[in-house]
């Protein structure tokens, strides 16, 4: 895979790029489950585990690297190696794990992997600068989730940063640090939108996110093998699907490009020649281009006597909301009800006790939602008609139309979900 990624950066070498990696496969996990272990107090396990995840590094060095180049490598990936067991065998003694020391953790898995791609790319004599994204992508000390300062990001990563025709710049997705040097991570997924923010901190001409599959597709192919690339897609449309379930990119991704007005690419690493997706300002195309949908959503419905024709009952019950950092994802309204999704919070009861102060609150677990993306599906008269005889005998918890006519949204139980999308797919797109 890194040879391959090494070949499409070969096809733009005279366009200076600048390659944002993320870890190797199932690394973050690892890394993940290393804290798990060392906060049980199994320093041995844990160790063992660490031991493991650089050995696979190195391996995969001896496989491609000789001579100088090896040994440079080597040393590299056992320095990182010593200092990832390290901080390690810290959270075993201590037998916790704070989001700050979270973060530190899952950082080693970009370190080694762009470690080894520079390492291959001077193996294949290309001129190459590698650079800690620390050094530049400053961020909030939000751990775990950490936002970008994006004016300092910008003037850092002109000065760490600088492409330039005949070489490749390789830095690492996913990962930043605060104003006071604390690593930081951007949320799992996040090595596009590291790309983004690149790209609009240097005024990139395009933004190309590479993934395994072609482009962004009618839905995932998991569940609809023969689900079909979309040859262009709205920064708004390809948002929500993100935010709705699909996985080719991080939701927040899209953001810094949409700002800077730089043309962002969805293509595939295994097929290049592919032509994959152009996200563009406003979608050539009208009515619905995609289906996305979230699984384990929890639809809340708060009813208050109190409501009609009141004030206040709004702002205080988004207020809880607020205390408990739980972002809704649907939300419809009544005159005596609001039904809302959320992703079922470890602090949901809590959540539940406040609102039942002022408020008497259903819960329904095991819901999903289903969202239908597309340009102007208001205008589309025949729509509405062909989603929900699409869905005959389907129940529908909750109906959401956002006022961007670009997303129809359908809260339904979790169980109905993968039978709606087969619905829904042949009935728009096949």
């Amino acid at each position: 895979m890194i040879n391959r990624v090494l070949d499409i950066c070969l096809t733009r070498l005279d366009r200076a790029p600048v390659l944002v990696s993320s870890a190797m496969a199932k690394v973050t996990d690892a890394l993940v489950k290393i804290t798990v272990i060392a906060v049980a107090g199994d320093a041995e396990g844990a160790a063992r585990l660490c031991g493991e995840t650089i050995e696979r590094h190195l391996n995969v060095a001896r496989s491609f690297l000789d001579g100088g180049n090896l040994k440079d490598a080597s040393a590299e990936i056992e320095h990182i190696g010593a200092a990832l067991l390290s901080l390690v065998k810290g959270l075993s003694l201590l037998r916790e794990c704070s989001a700050r020391s979270r973060d530190a953790v899952l950082a080693f898995g970009e370190l080694l992997s762009t470690s080894l791609i520079a390492a291959r790319a001077r193996q294949r004599g290309i001129r190459v600068d590698f650079v800690d994204s620390r050094l530049f992508m400053r961020t909030d000390d939000n751990f775990s989730a950490a936002a970008p300062d994006m004016k300092t990001v910008a003037r850092l990563a002109k000065r760490k940063l600088k492409p330039a025709p005949g070489k490749i710049v390789v830095c690492q997705g996913f990962i930043g640090s605060t104003a006071g040097g604390v690593t930081t991570t951007l949320g799992r997924g996040g090595s596009d939108f590291s790309a983004t923010i690149i790209g609009a901190a240097l005024g990139a001409e395009a933004v190309e996110i590479w993934t395994d599959v072609n482009g962004i597709l009618t839905t995932d192919p998991r569940l609809i093998p023969n689900a079909a690339a979309i040859p262009r897609m709205s920064y708004a449309g390809a948002a929500e699907l993100a935010y709705f379930g699909a996985k080719v990119m991080h939701p927040a991704s899209i953001q810094p490009a949409v700002e800077k007005g730089i043309p962002v690419w969805v293509k595939n690493t295994k097929a290049p020649e592919e032509p994959g997706t152009e996200l563009v300002p406003v979608s050539p195309y009208k009515g619905p281009r995609a289906i996305a949908f979230k699984k384990n959503i929890t639809l809340i419905n708060v009813v208050s006597s109190r409501m009609l024709n009141a004030y206040g009952f709004l702002s205080r019950m988004f207020a809880v909301f607020e205390k408990y950092k739980t972002p809704v994802d649907l939300i419809a309204t009544s005159e005596v009800s609001v039904s809302m999704t959320v992703e079922g919070p470890s602090f949901l009861k809590d959540l539940i006790k406040e609102l039942e102060e002022f408020a008497s609150v259903e819960v329904a677990k095991n819901q999903a939602i289903l969202c239908l993306v597309g340009k102007e599906l208001w205008e589309e008269k025949e729509f509405f008609v062909r989603v929900f005889s699409a869905l005959n005998g389907i129940p529908v918890k909750m109906i959401s139309l956002g006022a961007s006519k670009i997303n129809l949204s359908l809260a339904l139980p979790e169980e109905y979900c993968d039978t709606a999308v087969k619905l829904l797919h042949q009935e728009f797109f096949e």
